[in-house]
């Protein structure tokens, strides 16, 4: 893990939507397009360089190691600000419905980030509830 670059907040939070999407083990077009999306539209990614490509082979060689993931979350926390946690789950919601369907893996790795970075369960309700509202179709 030495050779493991630190991250900004901002990487993150792109590392948490790319880890949403790759849970399932089938990273869809439709997250891609909702994280680039993301990057290039909210406002906690303005003067966000494109670094996606950089972020996902982070997050792609990590997640390939036994306790990856403990890395990956652990990287997460130091550099992301505690008062980021219930946006960075917002994200990774919208990135989980940006097709329509939640799978298994992807409930189980919003779940992980449920407890992660300790996002009370009402919150965590209101915030998937949003993103299912947005997301879908007629």
């Amino acid at each position: 893990m030495s050779d493991t670059p630190s991250l900004t907040a901002q990487d993150a939070l792109v590392a948490l939507m790319i880890a949403v999407s790759a849970s399932d083990e089938n990273i869809r077009t439709s997250e891609l397009v909702k994280i680039s999306n993301m990057v290039n539209h909210l406002p906690v990614f303005a003067e966000y360089g494109d670094n996606l490509s950089g972020i996902s082979s982070t997050v792609f060689d990590l997640l390939e190691q036994e306790d990856g993931l403990d890395a990956l979350f652990g990287l997460i926390r130091e550099a992301l600000p505690e008062r980021l946690y219930e946006t960075a789950y917002a994200l990774a919601c919208d990135v989980a419905a940006a097709d329509g369907n939640v799978t298994e893996g992807e409930g189980r790795m919003l779940e992980e980030i449920r407890y992660e970075l300790k996002v009370d369960r009402l919150h965590a309700a209101a915030i998937e509830r949003g993103a299912r509202a947005r997301h879908l179709t007629l």
